[in-house]
């Protein structure tokens, strides 16, 4: 495939324009990083594997009727996607405690919380991703109160369907975070789920050991990352050029 213009590149991502007008197409690199991006090495297949496992997501979800901006996946790096104007969160689901929860907090990690814990975080890397209130998402106007509404609703639907699919596969899901787009149809905007979920956006526990399947297998140097991602990839029957993939099960 010709290369096409690139729009965009970030820390585990490249955004190319798309193949129509109104997409985009995202390749998935092989570069982690930690610590606001002081941390970072190259893990052969990590790209491969968030391609991967990012679809098996994103078409779960669609088939459960959560939106999303994806479209297809195009090959083992690239998927087309359509093009969106993300709003500036990192919208986090938590169910245990972990990470900057507990030092904030000072709950023990994996302390199961009482229910399942929306936080938000304002999307600027040279800021570190501040965690903001909805005061301030209306304040500055990033989202509006009925945005935010939908934005609730849609992260809650994702922690449902997620917790379900990896407790299945004998992972527990400690948090997560997605992004959340709006596509544009005419004078309307409707609100995506959008750039990825893989093993680099949840933290992701085995239920019988509580071995790290995530990203934190390399922010604590546990072992090898690319390991960890083919276990998860593995359980869920998505591994790279599997004659017969899992479907998502749906948990009604």
């Amino acid at each position: 495939m010709a290369r096409r213009n690139k729009i965009y590149e970030g820390k585990a991502k490249i955004i190319y324009e798309g193949t129509e007008p109104g997409t985009i197409i995202q390749y998935f690199k092989d570069d982690a990083t930690a610590f606001n991006a002081e941390k970072k090495d190259v893990f052969e297949g990590k790209g491969v594997l968030n391609n991967r496992l990012s679809e098996y997501f994103m078409t779960g979800l669609a088939a459960i009727g959560v939106p999303t901006h994806f479209i297809k996946r195009m090959n083992m790096r690239e998927q087309l996607c359509r093009s969106c104007e993300i709003i500036p969160l990192e919208v986090i689901v938590r169910n245990y405690a972990a990470g900057s929860f507990t030092k904030r907090l000072g709950i023990e990690e994996g302390t199961q919380l009482p229910r399942p814990i929306v936080e938000y975080c304002y999307k600027d890397d040279s800021l570190g991703d501040p965690l903001v209130s909805e005061e301030h998402i209306a304040a500055f106007g990033w989202a509006s109160q009925v945005e935010m509404d939908d934005i609730l609703s849609l992260a809650l639907r994702v922690n449902d369907f997620l917790s379900g699919v990896m407790y299945g596969a004998g992972i527990r899901v400690v948090d997560f975070k997605i992004e959340i787009g709006r596509v544009f149809e005419g004078d309307y905007a409707r609100l995506v789920v959008a750039d990825e979920i893989s093993p680099d956006s949840c933290r992701l526990w085995d239920i019988e050991t509580g071995r790290k399947l995530d990203k934190d297998v390399f922010r604590r140097d546990l072992g090898s990352l690319t390991d960890a991602y083919t276990e998860v990839a593995r359980r869920l029957g998505v591994m790279p050029n599997s004659a017969t993939p899992i479907k998502p099960t749906v948990i009604n």
